[in-house]
């Protein structure tokens, strides 16, 4: 149970914003359309589905967030967590316990779950009725609300395949789900986040495009797939305009924290790896070094051995001993990048 909610936290929740679940979508990734829109679903559409259920040797688990004995709780390996967390849990059942079935529980009892009703983890009859149904309109949970209170528990678990637990899960998963749990501070500080580190990579842009072009030429051959196309002939607005493109994640790396955190890790590198590793993409390209059989990579002409991969080979070429061979690479290469 990645997130969970104590009691402190869930008032304050909503006093500061709404709880929701929202449609998830990307601009950047084509949805038939709708991504145009700001939709996940076409108008009218929405999607419905029931609590998620494991079910081994006969016996059903629904993931509830809110089961004491389910493994991702029970292999929590700090014992003091472990502790809050069946502690929380605990409870929250005995909350819902009184709030819906008048039934008033002692979390300290040591058959607190044999005196649990509607909540026990096998009470197939009240689990299998929770599901969810979500449209491009946000579905607001009031935590104050038992079956709400329930639905967070559950998303947080992981129980409905089709909400994220939040927009930064939304963001991670491949392929993304549809909705995810909007708990509005986290999903803007997630937001902020991203476009700090977006400004700031174009940031590094412009010094290098202002001040030192030679060294985005070879940032730009490090992070992008396609090094080969650039040239020391290659216009300097189609290098920056190239680099604005990918950090902004519509290059070889469609997300952009990905690609904005490649760029600046590019940046960081001195001129000497850069040349390095630019060559040594640029040689594979061109097949002057190839990977044979055996799974290591060779000089094609001499039949070296370079390494097992291209930073063995940039390795490799950056010995001292092995000087014979990188001016061998320099000079092929350089005729294509001279062109």
């Amino acid at each position: 149970m990645a997130t969970s909610f104590t009691k402190v936290e869930r008032y304050s929740e909503t006093k500061r914003s709404p709880i929701a679940i929202k449609p998830y979508f990307d601009d950047r990734i084509v949805n038939m359309g709708l991504e145009k829109y700001g939709m996940a679903l076409y108008e009218g559409v929405k999607h419905m589905e029931q609590l998620a259920c494991l079910e081994f040797n006969g016996i059903k688990r629904y993931v509830t967030g809110l089961n004491e004995f389910a493994p991702e709780i029970k292999n929590i390996p700090d014992v003091e967590t472990r502790e809050a967390v069946i502690k929380e849990i605990r409870n929250v059942v005995s909350e819902i316990e009184k709030e819906l079935a008048a039934n008033v529980l002692d979390t300290e009892d040591k058959e607190f779950w044999n005196k649990v009703k509607l909540l026990r983890p096998d009470n197939d009859e009240f689990w299998s009725k929770i599901e969810i149904k979500v449209g491009n309109d946000p579905i607001y949970l009031d935590p104050k609300d038992p079956y709400d209170l329930i639905k967070l528990y559950a998303i947080n678990a992981g129980g409905f395949s089709i909400v994220a637990k939040s927009y930064e899960d939304a963001r991670s998963k491949m392929p993304a789900p549809k909705f995810f749990l909007d708990k509005h501070v986290e999903t803007v500080s997630t937001k902020t986040e991203s476009k700090k580190l977006r400004n700031k990579a174009l940031s590094e842009l412009q010094k290098l495009f202002d001040k030192n072009m030679n060294k985005l030429l070879y940032v730009a051959k490090v992070v992008d797939t396609a090094s080969a196309q650039y040239k020391k002939n290659t216009p300097n607005d189609i290098i920056y305009d190239n680099m604005d493109n990918f950090i902004g994640g519509e290059g070889s790396e469609k997300s952009s924290n990905r690609a904005a955190q490649m760029f600046l890790d590019a940046c960081d590198l001195s001129m000497e790896v850069l040349k390095l590793r630019s060559l040594v993409k640029d040689a594979t390209f061109y097949k002057f070094i190839v990977a044979k059989s055996d799974g290591f990579i060779y000089h094609k002409d001499k039949n070296v051995l370079l390494g097992r991969n291209q930073p063995d080979v940039v390795e490799y070429l950056n010995n001292p001993l092995n000087e014979e061979i990188l001016l061998d690479l320099m000079k092929k290469v350089e005729k294509y990048w001279n062109q």
